[in-house]
């Protein structure tokens, strides 16, 4: 299979070039915006059939999630243009499209998790221009695989973790949102599955994230726990946690996902989030 991966300088675009090596496919080609501009309609069209790859996965988004409501002309043409291109020169040629999505496609409200055929309704830029990058790749190739992920973390790039390790070199104690609910997920865990995914021709939506629930609080901890960090955690309601960091864009407090979709298509469901994190830390330590 010839391969173009794109948004290889992020924490997900790194793994699946990483992933695709390891398993052996040479063909592979790993893009970030300095060599193609997927908000371009030509320039897509012109790289996609002189490459003409047989899959292409798109991981290239705009995820500063607070500077998405300043900017939303510039998101909604990454994230939602950028997929149409892409999906429209896929389909011409045949080739499998693999796109991105996010649990804030969903209004973030109760309890129960989310399925992948739940009514959506996002709340913020950000997760109104993924769901119109969504929309384009259903309607414009079929042969299409939507992956809903959330607090994703990875080797290559910024995250959580990474911010509450640095944060405690200098504090003793954080305050941290304790109601938001979701599960990080380890974009090398990540890989493997949409690696797994693309060997198949099993289209859908899916939703793929480590196995378990937490809050930023109850992962926070986790982190100090396993990176032996004396730290003490705050737990503070996103409410208190606006008031002292104003014009932030909305989050959402339920992002639970149900893996049920992936389960019945016959994938592997990812290990734990406290797996992942084990592993992530060795592999920062390393």
């Amino acid at each position: 299979m010839r391969i173009l991966v794109t948004g290889v300088k992020g924490q997900l675009g790194f793994d699946c070039l990483k992933e695709l090596a390891s398993r052996g496919y040479h063909d592979v080609l790993g893009v970030d915006i300095e060599e193609l501009d997927i908000t371009d309609e030509r320039a897509v069209a012109a790289f996609v059939s002189s490459f003409r790859p047989d899959v292409i996965m798109h991981n290239a988004a705009w995820t500063a999630v607070d500077k998405a409501e300043q900017f939303p002309d510039k998101v909604y043409a990454v994230n939602a243009l950028g997929p149409k291109f892409l999906a429209q020169e896929s389909a011409k040629i045949g080739a499998k499209l693999v796109y991105i999505s996010t649990d804030y496609v969903f209004p973030g409200t109760g309890e129960k998790p989310y399925e992948v055929d739940d009514k959506v309704g996002p709340t913020s830029i950000y997760g109104k221009t993924k769901l119109e990058g969504e929309e384009f790749v259903r309607t414009l190739n079929p042969s299409h695989f939507i992956v809903r992920i959330s607090w994703v973390f990875g080797i290559n790039g910024n995250n959580f973790i990474k911010t509450m390790l640095r944060l405690s070199e200098s504090h003793d104690s954080l305050n941290i949102v304790d109601d938001q609910i979701g599960s990080p997920t380890y974009t090398a865990d990540l890989a493997r599955l949409l690696v797994d995914m693309i060997e198949t021709e099993k289209y859908g939506i899916y939703h793929a994230t480590n196995e378990g629930f937490c809050s930023w609080a109850e992962f926070a901890k986790e982190i100090f726990t396993k990176a032996h960090k004396r730290v003490t955690v705050h737990p503070v309601s996103t409410e208190e946690y606006m008031k002292l960091n104003p014009n932030q864009a909305k989050r959402p407090l339920n992002s639970r996902m149900s893996k049920r979709a992936l389960i019945e298509a016959g994938f592997k469901p990812l290990p734990t989030w406290q797996d992942a994190l084990a592993r992530y830390l060795e592999e920062l330590g390393k």
